[in-house]
């Protein structure tokens, strides 16, 4: 290993050491000599020689990009183990507490994001696969059952299985190209399965340990939420408007004199001739249902939509929300272990470039869907006016409760499976047998005929005459 390089890596570690805020500890807790001398510190030293420094070389050969968010995947693991010396002189904080903490480590992170989003490069899967990767070092937050996150070796395995989706990508595209990138691809999954899954399993399986008598951190003030702002009314306005009132010592007799002392017919208005209802023209002789004025009133509202979506969740489910007018959605890096799910779109197109797990359309309207291959099926439920595109392989498709499907299958998925269930105006368009003929147009049958012959019901599908 490249000696030169490790001692590069320890001066920046000690330069970070030396430049954060507030890493003199209070008097009466451990000193940071004491604190880097701690197993886990050691350890951790450990970890950044064997995993980081190995990640560092091969992005060294590759250079660029690569070699750019590599650098930051390593300041962001320095920056960890500065906050594990911290750790042991901190009380553990509060919600507000624990991000201002967090901070120098979420800055990394955000760094390393930055550099993955935007236009898309030629190593764009080594940027995500690095930044996807970094989420593994949130471990550091885990406070107990209750703080919304898994227990610290689960979190880094499921930040891992996200970021390897990229990382095999580069793997797959350079494995006959160039050694360099399949070098820093193994070199990544190393760091974190077994690198700092073994680390946190052997120091940190039930989160870190805080101090009981160390400093306290808490959020800046700037973040603290304000008083609220003191009532309009004076104090001589509520003396004077309680002073109007009579006064509950006087008892209801000063409440009979306040009353007597007004006349009681003073507000009210004369009702003339004209105002009786038995002399109004427009209410003689009949009652009004009341239906048009009901109607008036209460004219009906478009049912509530949320915000449009086009995200991956977890790492696992595509989700496709809320799309109206949009003819170019389109889904490009899938996994076979991902689903896809289509809710509450209309008047759009979504187009699934290769193979997932499982499709779902839901409540959707003049939807268009264009999807390759999926594994186990493909789902339309309570739509209309859908148009339905198999480019690949599908098992089985189901219709269910919709009314208006056009499904076009290619020669590939001929041998699918077709379930419908209140489903009306089903038409399957089939390659033909002559490869210059139109497509061929099957409508599903949507009624059927039952006879009983010979003990048994026979079903069949109801042949309409054109006479």
């Amino acid at each position: 290993m490249d000696e030169k390089l490790i001692q590069r890596l320890e001066s920046a570690i000690a330069r970070l050491e030396s430049l954060s805020p507030g890493s003199k500890p209070p008097s009466g807790t451990l000193d940071a000599v004491s604190a880097a001398s701690e197993p886990s510190i050691v350890a951790y030293d450990d970890l950044l020689v064997e995993y980081v420094v190995k990640v560092s070389l091969a992005a060294e050969k590759i250079g660029g990009q690569v070699h750019d968010i590599t650098i930051v995947l390593s300041q962001a693991f320095a920056t960890q183990k500065e906050l594990l010396m911290k750790i042991k002189q901190t009380q553990k904080p509060d919600g507000g507490g624990m991000t201002e903490f967090l901070k120098p480590l979420n800055d990394k992170l955000a760094q390393a994001n930055n550099m993955s989003e935007g236009k898309r490069s030629d190593f764009f899967n080594h940027l995500k696969a690095a930044s996807e990767s970094l989420s593994a070092l949130i471990w550091i937050a885990y406070t107990g059952k209750g703080c919304g996150m898994s227990m610290p070796i689960g979190h880094v395995e499921e930040c891992w299985q996200s970021a390897e989706f990229y990382n095999n990508k580069v793997l797959v595209e350079y494995k006959n190209k160039d050694p360099y990138h399949v070098e820093w691809a193994k070199a990544l999954k190393e760091l974190y399965v077994p690198g700092l899954r073994d680390y946190v399993k052997a120091h940190y399986p039930l989160g870190p340990l805080w101090s009981t008598t160390g400093a306290v951190v808490s959020a800046p003030k700037s973040a603290q939420p304000s008083a609220p702002n003191p009532p309009s009314a004076s104090l001589a306005n509520l003396a004077s408007s309680s002073s109007s009132r009579p006064k509950q010592g006087q008892g209801m007799a000063a409440v009979f004199q306040e009353i007597s002392s007004k006349p009681v017919t003073s507000g009210l208005r004369k009702v003339t001739d004209d105002m009786k209802t038995k002399n109004r023209k427009d209410r003689a002789g009949f009652v009004s249902s009341g239906e048009n004025e009901v109607q008036k009133s209460a004219p009906k509202t478009a049912a509530k939509t949320g915000p449009p979506k086009l995200e991956l969740v977890m790492g696992r489910k595509w989700v496709v929300e809320n799309q109206i007018g949009v003819k170019d959605l389109s889904i490009d890096d899938c996994d076979p272990k991902q689903t896809v799910y289509v809710f509450g779109c209309k008047d759009s197109v979504l187009q699934i470039k290769g193979k997932v797990n499982n499709i779902t359309v839901d409540k959707c309207t003049k939807m268009g869907v264009v999807f390759t291959d999926v594994v186990a099926a493909f789902e339309t439920v309570n739509c209309s006016s859908i148009e339905v595109q198999c480019q690949g392989a599908a098992p089985t498709i189901s219709i269910d409760n919709t009314s208006g499907c056009q499904l076009y299958l290619s020669r590939e998925s001929l041998e699918t499976s077709i379930t419908t269930a209140k489903a009306t105006e089903v038409n399957v368009m089939v390659p033909s047998s002559d490869p210059d003929a139109d497509l061929a147009e099957h409508p599903l049958p949507q009624q059927y005929i039952h006879t009983y012959q010979d003990g048994n019901f026979v079903t069949n599908p109801v042949s309409h005459s054109g006479g």
